[in-house]
């Protein structure tokens, strides 16, 4: 079996911890691992072979949080999209490769006990996918929940049912009467929770999607026909584009007559909002989010995040307050799915703001904004070894850096210097430069920014292990 890990996601209702640039999926939240670190771990065990989907943006964060896990086998194969269109033309990327093989397709964000009760809905999963059938997996609710669509099964105790229909995400009154219709002894109906995993051969899933979505089937094959290959696959953007951006379930699960779902008893949360996120972490005497920074007076009931400052509350109930250091969030419980709402609107006013926090990721490192004003920034560099920024230059800033850890070596038009720590380097507005680390500890560069124009975009590209050269628009470093 295959497992095919979908890896895309924005992340956008868990704003503003989760950003485009890293989305939630790769927040150390558990025990210092990720949702798609825990996902590698928690499907190794039933997989030959692990494919991940990812964009380009996500691509390095994905590899590099692979290999902190130090996998023996089952390493997985990367397939990175330089346009995002939706999990229809993601898992048929997958099935392309997979050829024969059973497909499990997981998303990278949700989180699941891996016991014996989610090894047994695999199991399950996999005798019905044998036998011929597409396959999802249906989760048995346990409240209202107006986050998740619903899959309606006739009521019955066998474990695999055949699907009467699939429901889209429903108003909350809706949701209480699906729940209502699950312990009504008269009803014959029964709803589960759709919770975006399936399983079906690689070769049914393509003889699917070219049935009821051809368009998707055909672009998808046209562009993997014309990959880019290399240790991953990378999908060309002119390919791409003219794939329709759909869903798996709009294009084939709501439209085959060939489904299965798996009526399944795990624990699972999609971590797909604030009050999701709420049930996972644990609370103090007063029912508020558990935390060393928090400073109470009779209020109960909030979920807090926050690691940069005291929050103090005082007699206020049933809210979120979500606090980084470049925005703060404050909800009201029940509706933090609308905090995509506040994101379309971020969009339009600072998108900046949706892209990016103080922290920014690169595939050599990072950087953190810490102080700006009119004519001068302030930033940390972190490059992990063996690692380079592109060959560079700029138009309206000079820099200073100043080796805080680690060792540098900085090219400067044609001479090269090898700085160690607290040895500083000045580099004058238009000269070429790049910035390395030889060393096998982290290069960490303390980097100050001087000129009449200060943004991300005043950068010039000469060359670039990363393939960046061809971006219109550019970021640092």
């Amino acid at each position: 079996m295959t497992n095919i890990i979908l890896c895309g996601g924005s992340g956008t209702r868990l704003w503003p911890i989760s950003r485009e640039n890293m989305p939630k999926q790769f927040l150390k939240m558990f025990e210092n691992r990720s949702l798609y670190q825990l996902t590698l771990l928690r499907n190794r065990p039933f997989s030959d072979k692990t494919i991940v989907v990812s964009n380009a943006a996500q691509y390095f964060l994905a590899q590099d949080q692979t290999q902190e896990l130090h996998l023996n086998r089952c390493h997985p194969y990367f397939v990175v999209e330089a346009i995002g269109r939706n999990t229809a033309a993601a898992i048929a990327f997958g099935a392309f490769l997979a050829e024969e093989d059973i497909l499990f397709v997981t998303p990278s964000d949700h989180l699941i006990k891996a016991d014996h009760n989610y090894a047994k809905m695999i199991k399950y999963g996999l005798e019905a996918a044998k036998k011929g059938s597409l396959v999802t997996f249906g989760i048995i609710p346990i409240k209202p929940e107006t986050g998740y669509g619903y899959i309606q099964v006739s009521k019955d105790e066998a474990t695999v049912l055949d699907v009467k229909s699939f429901k889209e995400k429903p108003d909350l009154q809706t949701a209480k009467n699906y729940l209502q219709a699950n312990s009504d002894p008269k009803s014959t109906s029964m709803f589960l929770w759709n919770s975006g995993m399936f399983m079906f051969k690689a070769s049914l899933y393509l003889e699917e999607l070219q049935r009821h979505a051809p368009e998707i089937y055909e672009k998808s094959k046209a562009a993997f026909e014309n990959v880019q290959k290399d240790d991953f696959i990378r999908l060309k953007s002119d390919n791409m584009i003219d794939i329709p951006d759909i869903s798996v379930d709009y294009a084939v699960m709501e439209k085959s007559s060939n489904i299965k779902v798996v009526k399944s008893v795990i624990e699972w949360n999609d971590i797909g909002s604030f009050d999701s996120l709420d049930e996972v972490f644990e609370k103090d005497e007063d029912q508020n989010t558990k935390q060393k920074n928090l400073i109470s007076y009779n209020s109960h009931n909030n979920f807090i995040f926050g690691r940069y400052k005291t929050i103090a509350l005082n007699e206020v109930n049933d809210l979120i307050i979500v606090d980084t250091p470049s925005a703060l969030l404050i909800g009201k419980k029940g509706s933090s799915q609308k905090v995509r709402e506040i994101v379309k609107k971020l969009k339009e006013k600072n998108p900046e703001l949706v892209r990016y926090g103080r922290t920014v990721y690169k595939p050599w490192g990072k950087f953190t904004n810490l102080h700006e004003d009119k004519r001068f920034k302030v930033k940390t560099l972190v490059v992990r070894p063996g690692k380079r920024l592109s060959l560079q230059k700029h138009l309206h800033r000079s820099e200073h850096w100043i080796v805080v850890k680690g060792t540098a070596l900085v090219q400067i038009d044609d001479k090269e210097f090898l700085l160690r720590s607290n040895e500083s380097i000045y580099i004058p507005i238009g000269a070429k430069h790049r910035l390395s680390n030889p060393g096998k500890v982290a290069l960490e560069i303390v980097e100050v920014q001087v000129g009449e124009y200060l943004d991300e975009d005043d950068i010039i590209r000469y060359a670039d292990d990363y393939g960046r050269i061809e971006k219109s628009k550019v970021d640092n470093g």
